[in-house]
Parts: structure tokens; sequence; C-alpha cells
């Protein structure tokens, strides 16, 4: 082989381990993006990240092999063992794209969804999924929060994180207000005219809020008031906190198959409350799957009818 063409194919080589390597940073840094716009994204991030080292390493393994040859009287490495990677990166590529189904937005199920939590974090722990996976089914969602959750963490950082939680699942809007974190039932008749102005300005077809078997004094507060609010509508969902009580009794559930890992990602959005035990990943993976027990499903969310007149015993 000439001096020019090993130049070349030096130079070819360790471009291209360069960018292999290159794309597999950013697949790293946009895992967040990629778990949010892409179903089976924990599979798909896995299999391109393999890929792309994979790859690098082949070319790496034909620059050695080159270095090797043109600098020793050793002979070159076996094609064979830079040809494996590439081979096994190949499929894992195949593989990735097999199973790779983007996320998109249906316009048919154009509903108008209200979620209405006590704290900054409570939308996201007890239907993040729910939500993102209606987001993504065309309806149009929003949440609404009473408290800046001053009590339970730093009050100007906690809104903030629930904005960002909120963006990150979809929602369309997102409004937090700044009632008394731990005493709302001070402020109920408050609480009940934000609900209640919510529920007329957006005309929601269906409400998801605490469940009334709730040890938390706000998460009470809350649901009670939802319920004085929105006393002439259809459907009022009622979602699992990780202080509801063993009353608290499922019949309904959401299918969180795609989206338990969009869920696991709005949560840690929430960083104020990273030592908190309830938003801990193994935590809220092993809910999914005790609901998805009871469901037949692999994951799920579960829900309280708590007041309706469409909706049934069943899945979502």
């Amino acid at each position: 082989m000439d001096q020019a063409n090993v130049l070349f194919d030096v130079v070819g080589h360790l471009a291209a381990t360069v960018a292999f390597l290159g794309v597999a940073g950013y697949v790293t840094v946009r895992r967040r993006l990629i778990t949010r716009t892409v179903r089976r994204s924990r599979t798909i991030y896995w299999l391109m990240l393999f890929a792309c080292l994979l790859f690098a390493l082949t070319h790496a393994a034909r620059l050695v092999s080159l270095f090797t040859r043109g600098m020793s009287s050793l002979p070159a490495w076996p094609d064979l063992v830079s040809d494996y990677p590439s081979l096994i990166g190949q499929g894992l590529v195949i593989v990735a794209l097999t199973h790779l189904q983007v996320v998109g937005t249906h316009s048919a199920a154009r509903r108008r969804i209200l979620a209405v939590g006590a704290h900054p974090d409570d939308i996201e722990i007890a239907c993040g999924a729910t939500l993102a996976k209606m987001r993504d089914e065309g309806s149009q969602v929003w949440g609404l929060v009473m408290t800046q959750g001053e009590k339970g963490g730093n009050g100007h950082i906690r809104p903030c994180e629930a904005q960002r939680g909120a963006e990150f699942l979809g929602l369309d809007h997102m409004q937090i207000f700044d009632l008394p974190d731990t005493r709302l039932q001070e402020r109920a008749q408050d609480v009940h005219a934000v609900i209640e102005r919510v529920i007329r300005e957006f005309k929601p077809d269906l409400i998801l809020t605490h469940s009334p078997h709730d040890l938390h004094q706000d998460h009470r507060t809350v649901h009670e008031a939802t319920l004085r609010a929105s006393c002439d509508f259809y459907t009022i969902l009622c979602y699992e906190s990780p202080s509801v009580t063993q009353e608290f009794t499922p019949t309904f559930f959401s299918n969180i198959g795609d989206y338990l890992d969009v869920k696991v990602e709005g949560i840690r959005e929430h960083w104020d409350q990273r030592s908190k035990p309830y938003v801990q990943e193994e935590r809220v993976r092993g809910t999914a799957v005790f609901r998805g027990g009871q469901a037949r499903l692999r994951y799920a969310e579960g829900f309280e009818v708590i007041h309706t007149a469409a909706a049934t015993r069943g899945e979502a």
C-alpha cells in the first residue's frame, strides 16, 4: 500500500472514530429528548449508544491495524477483529429501527384535560404518564397547582421545576398559584374559586385531581374544592399520590407501557425534591408495576372514578 493511500485511510478511520464517538456523546446528552419523542425510548437509547461505540471501536481497530502494519514487522490485526464490532453495530442499528416509533399527535381525540394538584410535583408523580399519553393522542392538557410548595422545599425553585416538568410532559398550559402550603384548608374558599374560574375558562372534558383517601390535608382540600367547583361536570378521576391511604381503590387504569420512562424523566425535573423517597425511580416504577398487575398490563396508573356520567370500569 503506497504512502498516500495509507495516509488517506488513517485520516478516514480517525475521522470516523471521532464522528461516532461524537454521535454517542450527542445521544447521551439528548437522552431526555429521545425519551419524550420516541416510544420504547430506553431500548432505542441503549441500542444506538452501543452501536455508535462499536462503530467507533471498529474504526479505531482498523486505525491501529494500519499503524501496526506500517510501523512494525508484526502481522496486521486480523480483519475479523475489526469487522465483528461493525457487524454487531449494524445489527444493533437494525434492531433499533425495528423498535422505533416516533410519538405523534393525533387530532381524533381532541379533548380538554385539566389536572389539579396541591403542590408543584403532585401531577407528575401521580399521573404524569397519563397526561403525556393524552397530550400525544391529541388532547389539550392544562395543569393547575395551588401552592408554591414552600413548606416542603424551596418555594422559589419548585414552581420553576413544575413549569419545566409540565413542558417536558407536553402540557399546553400550567398555572401555579401562591396559596399557603400545608394550610389550604384555611383558604378553602379561595381554592374553590381558583378551580371554578379555571373550569369556566377551559371547559374541560375530563378532570384529574387528588383522592379523598389521602393523609395530606392539602390534598383532601383540593379534592373537595374540585368536586364543589365541578358539581355539574361529567367525569372526574382521582389519582394516586404517595400519601393515599389503603382505602384508595382504583377502578380505572391508564396503560402507560410506552410512557413510564417519560414519567420518570418528568419527575426528575423536581430536583429540589430529589431526596424524597417517593420520587426515586424504583418507587415510581414499582407503583406502576403494581397497578399494572391489577389491570393485567405491564405498567399502569390507577384512578378512582368519583363523579362520572361517561367513564366506566376499564382501561384508558
